[in-house]
């Protein structure tokens, strides 16, 4: 005969943290842009993310408090030192495995030596620390992307999502005006009463009511457009200087506006190009791993890529969103060669952008500014460029950049910020 012992279950200690809390606290450590690398010795030109600096990313964020009891977390902390507090260490490797089997990351196999010079056979290393990796999966970006929609709504206070509403009337789900005459290739949205009151008045009150295709009526909404928009961001080696991180900011805002497309604007698209010494289109999924390098700003690369992008959209609105601190300080030539000079505002360079603008102009691209510096020759650029495309320029900073944008994205107001 079978016997069932049932006993007190004794949670773990790692069961105790909220997954949802810890992945805001290391929300700065996916999303690094090279910025925390002279402080935590993290190579600027190498993403890569190993296990070890996640243990000591998870680390900092036990240590800032509130995600364990009090008492509990001073005995843990009495000596931070992984190497000997195995304790602790056991702590960080199960809430890795909590991550893992939550789909948040995705750990990599151990990396293969290659054959060096002196020998002619590879060495397969074994599960050494130093190589093992992990990759963030699409759930950590999505689960980023709306915490930092939802933060950057509360801060704007009450607003409703909506489309991009324009003045004309269509046949649509939402009725918003008056109904009219059903017509050839209308959605068939019929307004059931004013449909049977034709019927009625034609042929007096009978049973069956006989329709006929002219006492047919359809509701009409308001016309809602679909929008292409290429979000470019500069990469320049200015945007982690002079003692601001102005790059994770903007990759934040991306995130956000990635969610907020897909799920409130599905008709919408959303690329993305950075900038730099030239300029390339990056998936949405590969954004937490960008980061900025020793590079100069090719705006007018820039420009172009996302020209070529927009062109292909069939869209009703074309639109570029640029984040930039920077001045146009490079320029590809006609053989490929990059002419850079970052003296002040080369000529050159300048006049270059701005025809790039004008060809904007012309293709009926609309240019939105964000600029996250206020020096007198850049604000003078950036309100020439929004001069000639008839678009907006935003003078913000790296903790308004994302309200600014989202208001700008779902009210389409003309106004400027200061």
């Amino acid at each position: 005969m079978k016997f069932i012992k049932y006993t007190k279950y004794v949670p773990e200690l790692a069961d105790e943290i909220d997954l949802n809390d810890l992945m805001s606290r290391l929300s700065d450590f996916f999303l690094q842009s090279g910025y925390e690398s002279q402080f935590y010795r993290i190579s600027e030109m190498d993403p890569e993310r190993s296990m070890e600096q996640l243990r000591q990313a998870i680390l900092r964020a036990l240590e800032q408090g509130d995600l364990l009891d009090d008492d509990m977390m001073r005995e843990m902390m009495e000596d931070p030192d992984l190497s000997r507090n195995e304790k602790l260490r056991d702590l960080i490797d199960q809430l890795i495995e909590r991550l893992t089997n939550e789909g948040y990351i995705s750990p990599q196999p151990p990396q293969v030596t290659p054959p060096n010079e002196m020998s002619a056979m590879g060495n397969v290393d074994g599960p050494s620390e130093a190589h093992a990796r992990f990759e963030i999966t699409d759930k950590t970006l999505d689960f980023l992307g709306f915490k930092t929609l939802k933060d950057l709504l509360a801060s704007l206070g009450r607003s409703s999502f909506g489309r991009h509403d324009t003045r004309d009337l269509s046949t649509g789900v939402e009725s918003g005006g008056a109904s009219r005459a059903y017509e050839f290739g209308d959605t068939l949205n019929l307004d059931i009463s004013a449909t049977l009151f034709n019927a009625v008045r034609r042929d007096g009150a009978q049973v069956p009511i006989q329709l006929d295709y002219r006492d047919l009526m359809v509701h009409q909404c308001e016309y809602q457009s679909s929008c292409a928009t290429v979000l470019m961001l500069d990469c320049s080696h200015s945007m982690i200087l002079y003692g601001e991180d102005r790059f994770t900011p903007a990759k934040r805002v991306a995130l956000a506006l990635s969610h907020l497309i897909r799920t409130q604007y599905p008709g919408d698209s959303l690329h993305l190009v950075l900038f730099h010494d030239s300029a390339e289109e990056v998936p949405l999924g590969q954004l937490a791993r960008v980061q900025v390098g020793p590079f100069y700003t090719n705006t007018r690369e820039g420009l172009r890529m996302a020209q070529r992008i927009l062109m292909r959209q069939k869209k009703d609105m074309r639109q570029i969103i640029m984040i930039t601190d920077g001045k146009p300080s490079a320029l590809t030539l006609e053989d490929g060669r990059i002419y850079k000079n970052a003296f002040g505002l080369d000529p050159f360079v300048v006049t270059e952008t701005l025809r790039e603008v004008a060809k904007c102009k012309r293709a009926g691209i609309l240019i939105n500014t964000f600029m996250l510096a206020t020096d007198y020759s850049l604000v003078q650029f950036v309100q020439k460029v929004t001069q000639m495309c008839r678009g907006k320029a935003y003078f913000t900073t790296p903790y308004t950049l994302g309200e600014y944008l989202l208001m700008d994205y779902m009210q389409g107001k003309s106004k400027n910020i200061h």
